[in-house]
């Protein structure tokens, strides 16, 4: 049996940026990922405190990554897709308590 930890990231951007994630990800040591398609909502007030407009087409990426690596994941997503970049992403993490099927 692996006792090896793993995270699940999660990473929403705008759609259109997933390939930005991906490239900062697999730099950063993760091996791929699984892309979403899904729809943000945001109110006004939202938009106005953190000054961005919410475009509602966006894309998750989610990337199971050892849980040794997954502060330099997070980190270089977080430089080249983060919320001060267009592609407008945030992301966070959960561990994985079973996982099944990865390869190293």
């Amino acid at each position: 049996m692996n006792d090896k930890k793993f995270e699940m990231i999660f990473c929403v951007v705008n759609a259109g940026f997933s390939e930005i994630v991906m490239e900062a990800a697999r730099d950063a040591g993760a091996k791929g990922g699984t892309v979403i398609h899904g729809r943000g909502t945001a109110n006004k007030d939202a938009e106005e405190k953190f000054r961005i407009t919410v475009q509602p087409d966006k894309e998750i990426i989610m990337i199971i990554v050892p849980e040794e690596i997954k502060d330099n994941v997070m980190n270089a997503i977080y430089n080249e897709a983060g919320l001060n970049t267009p592609s407008q992403g945030i992301a966070f993490s959960v561990s994985v308590n079973r996982a099944v099927g990865l390869s190293e």
